[in-house]
């Protein structure tokens, strides 16, 4: 805004005034997220519409790992309790995790580097899946999401947010070993564009 002129064109916007008015719909923005947390089943149940609208508009980066688990239902899930028994377990796919898990977001900070923390929560998560989903295993491209997760949330959130993806949402067709429904969508995708 600094520098931009106002509709009369007669003067300047301050930076202070911008900088002031930001802080002020920083504040205003997170109060009101932190309200539609807090009131979490009257906003679905009685302002689905808005909530919509503010979640298109986009969740403020500190919301937005509760509200990813609000969204799909995904705070309360038996299977966290289980998450560090599963990672104890052996699981046939471990080879093949820990040869791709380079190759996820190898750029982002978060996963650079051998042995990195991101590297290692995203082999527990993506490991801890292959042993719940044992008809889908490991697919190398499911790692994206697991990681997208990660740089939002602890690793047994993302794990159980990916974990209702995968069975609610229907992303675990994608990457069953046929991958007929990943045939289906490119199809779809290529005929929309013609």
């Amino acid at each position: 805004m600094n520098g931009s002129r106002r509709n009369s064109g007669s003067s300047l916007v301050s930076s202070s005034s911008a900088s002031s008015n930001l802080s002020h719909l920083e504040e205003d923005t997170w109060i009101l997220w932190g309200r539609i947390v807090n009131e979490w089943d009257e906003w679905r149940k009685k302002k689905e519409k808005l909530l919509k609208e503010l979640i298109r508009k986009g969740i403020p980066h500190h919301f937005r790992a509760i509200v990813w688990q609000l969204l799909c239902s995904a705070t309360d899930m038996p299977v966290k309790n289980q998450y560090s028994e599963l990672l104890k377990m052996s699981s046939p796919c471990e080879k093949l995790i820990r040869r791709d898990i380079a190759r996820t977001y190898p750029e982002h900070e978060f996963f650079k580097g051998q042995d990195s923390l991101g590297q290692e929560v995203l082999f527990n998560v993506m490991k801890a899946y292959s042993l719940v989903d044992r008809e889908v295993g490991y697919c190398q491209g499911s790692a994206f999401i697991v990681g997208l997760l990660l740089m939002q949330m602890p690793e047994e959130e993302a794990f159980c947010v990916f974990v209702r993806l995968m069975q609610e949402y229907r992303l675990r067709e994608l990457f069953k070993p046929s991958m007929a429904e990943l045939g289906l969508c490119i199809y779809q995708f290529e005929y929309m564009l013609q």
